[in-house]
């Protein structure tokens, strides 16, 4: 575990600046929307897979999308660190105890207003998770070397409020990751190299 550790702490020290879903995209003069903060956990587990989640499709904002464990920071929570661990107790019953945070990420700027800070961690042990039936479909685990391989992930477009809108994704078997956490990955990728 202390090889990955270190690898992920080398990497997040390489990362580069902030990332946004306007990367590919630029921004449209005067239309920047006003931000929430918002903490996300890009847990690795000691295994050296990530968890993500599938979120519920009966939820009003990106339902049905693959997305790291993770919400809005709440006035209560000290920092995007507790917010993420929180939310991910929350969504999958990851708990605190078994997780290192390793600290942030770079920030990102998603086009639905949210400034999210990635928050790296490592899980230890075997810990038994539990989708949160109202928020999230489904937990599931990926390959950290697989995100790590710069030639897994593709910039695709689709029309979104009548523009085409470019933006990454790294599918991985049935699941189609893409938007905000394929570009959160990517950086990650980035540094790991």
């Amino acid at each position: 575990m202390s090889d990955l550790r270190g690898r992920l702490s080398a990497a997040r020290a390489a990362m580069a600046g902030r990332t946004s879903d306007f990367d590919l995209n630029g921004m449209p003069a005067g239309e920047r929307p006003a931000l929430r903060g918002a903490g996300v956990l890009v847990a690795v587990r000691d295994t050296g897979r990530v968890i993500l989640t599938k979120r519920s499709s009966a939820l009003s904002q990106h339902p049905g999308q693959i997305a790291f464990p993770g919400g809005k920071i709440e006035p209560f929570d000290r920092d995007a660190a507790q917010a993420a661990l929180r939310e991910a107790w929350e969504e999958t019953a990851l708990p605190g105890g078994a997780v290192e945070v390793l600290g942030e990420l770079p920030g990102h700027e998603t086009v639905t207003g949210f400034s999210m800070v990635p928050v790296l961690a490592l899980v230890r042990g075997p810990v038994d998770l539990r989708p949160e039936a109202g928020e999230v479909a489904e937990i599931f685990e990926v390959p950290l070397d697989h995100l790590a391989d710069p030639d897994n992930y593709r910039v695709e477009s689709r029309t979104w409020r009548g523009m085409q809108r470019r933006y990454y994704t790294v599918p991985w078997g049935p699941y189609y990751i893409w938007g905000a956490t394929a570009r959160i990955l990517r950086a990650l990728a980035e540094g790991l190299r």
